[in-house]
């Protein structure tokens, strides 16, 4: 039986979506990420070694921003904090792919603490994503 022990804890995250194919081909071919297990009503993804599960609920509409650094951030939304050279890699992935970004890749809070490379897009269920990568890696809390 494989080992279960992690170094770090992980996540189990689940978000509706209202079609599973979109999905799979969303999560699976444009961002790259192994299924695992799934269902009729939902799909398992290695999100980074975090386990990340899309679950049919058709149906959802709602859509909130508040501004951050002069942009209309969408609230919720979920991502991953990559290194920069992970962060331009899947950019480029999502621009091949002909994804619309809700937030085009930027330098967010240029020259000040917590400094990052930031984008933000929409599954094709309307759940939005950021990816990000901080100048210094040591300011991802920082105040």
């Amino acid at each position: 039986m494989p080992s279960t022990d992690s170094p770090i804890p992980r996540f189990h995250l689940a978000v509706p979506v209202d079609d599973l194919a979109a999905a799979r081909r969303f999560y699976g071919e444009v961002l790259g990420l192994e299924q695992g297990r799934s269902a009729e009503t939902w799909v398992d993804w290695n999100l980074h070694g975090h386990q990340f599960v899309t679950h049919l609920a058709p149906g959802r509409t709602q859509r909130i921003h508040n501004p951050v650094d002069g942009h209309d951030v969408p609230v919720p939304h979920f991502g991953l904090i990559l290194t920069i050279p992970e962060f331009h890699e899947l950019a480029d992935r999502l621009r091949g792919a002909g994804t619309a970004f809700v937030i085009e890749p930027y330098v967010r809070f240029e020259g000040e603490v917590g400094e990052q490379w930031t984008m933000f897009l929409l599954d094709p269920a309307g759940n939005a994503l950021e990816f990000k990568a901080f100048a210094d890696d040591s300011q991802v809390f920082a105040t």
